[in-house]
């Protein structure tokens, strides 16, 4: 576990999880769809999050992405999930992508685990810029960066292309630990 409050604890993804992560993913697929669609494709069956879990226990031993599972404060429930990817070890970069279920959004707990995150993969992989990208109409997720201690940094013209959509511009946010 790489941190424990009384609402939440977070730890690195584990094959145990699977059962918990695709109930958080499929239960919310309309609400991840937009931002997430290629974790929520990973993962529409049992057995395709298996996949994804070993997948991504993989990438982490060779450093190449980090997930990391928020349960509630019982340890029992995944309520959300953190993916840390596009690290570049030369400079010590890395970007937070995150989700939280329908029911716990709103309450801190995804800005209280970001900053937990945040704190442990400098401390802990020596990271030194931190990023998070987000749509400028995802008022929770540009809050989450801003309660977390992230500052806008530019938009980024025609960052992202969701499904079917046109290219959008996003927002950088930036956190120097």
């Amino acid at each position: 576990m790489i941190y424990s409050s009384d609402t939440l604890s977070i730890s690195e993804l584990v094959p145990d999880d699977a059962l918990q992560l695709n109930k958080l993913l499929v239960s919310n697929t309309e609400r991840f769809i937009r931002f997430l669609p290629l974790t929520l494709a990973d993962n529409r069956t049992l057995e395709s999050t298996r996949n994804y879990i070993e997948r991504k226990i993989k990438a982490a031993d060779h450093k190449e992405e980090f997930v990391y599972v928020m349960k509630d404060q019982y340890q029992i429930q995944i309520i959300g999930l953190i993916i840390l990817k596009q690290i570049h070890w030369d400079t010590k970069q890395g970007e937070f992508a995150y989700c939280i279920g329908e029911r716990y959004k709103g309450k801190g707990l995804m800005s209280e685990a970001i900053r937990a995150v945040s704190l442990y993969v400098s401390q802990e992989l020596g990271l030194k810029t931190l990023h998070i990208i987000s749509h400028k109409t995802n008022e929770s997720s540009v809050n989450v960066a801003l309660n977390a201690g992230y500052k806008w940094k530019k938009t980024l013209v025609k960052e992202y292309k969701s499904l079917n959509e046109t290219p959008m511009d996003m927002e950088l946010f930036e956190l120097k630990t």
